[in-house]
């Protein structure tokens, strides 16, 4: 049965908004993965990491792959466009987070679904409810109740 799941993207390293739609593109071309939409892309200020703004996006998506199968074509993905991790939130070639894979809650040591921060990010909020106005969060409610908390945020719609 396949499973909803929405991709966090984001970059601010290099040509990032070329990096960001190269990776919306090869979401849509992973086998076990149907890539159903897309939002904007947005530009913000680095949140607790320095480096040139980023460009964010949001993709869902429905897929017959495990959660972890998906985190692994995701790294591979990073990995394609360079992505280094040499310290914690270092700026990026290449970020992709799975932010939610249905409405499982999922906590390994590689992987914790819903994202832990997604509700305090006005880079993953806004594009999510671009998607889905009424979303809800697993185990935190309706997202849009969250937008008053990062309203300070910096973020602009491309």
């Amino acid at each position: 049965m396949p499973v909803t799941a929405f991709i966090g993207i984001g970059a601010n390293l290099g040509d990032a908004r070329a990096n960001v739609l190269d990776a919306a593109e090869r979401l849509r071309k992973l086998p076990g993965v149907t890539l159903e939409a897309v939002s904007s892309l947005y530009r913000t200020a680095p949140i607790d990491s320095s480096g040139d703004d980023y460009i964010n996006a949001v993709a869902r998506l429905s897929t017959g792959l495990p959660a972890q199968a998906l985190l692994e074509a995701l790294f591979d993905i990073e990995r394609a466009h360079g992505r280094e991790r040499p310290y914690f939130n270092a700026p990026r070639t290449l970020d992709l987070d799975l932010l939610l894979y249905g409405d499982e809650h999922i906590a390994t040591a590689t992987l914790l679904v819903p994202h832990p921060r997604m509700h305090q990010r006005a880079f993953v909020l806004m594009p999510l409810l671009e998607l889905v106005p009424d979303l809800v969060l697993p185990g935190l409610g309706c997202a849009a109740d969250f937008v008053p908390s990062v309203s300070n945020q910096g973020i602009i719609r491309l």
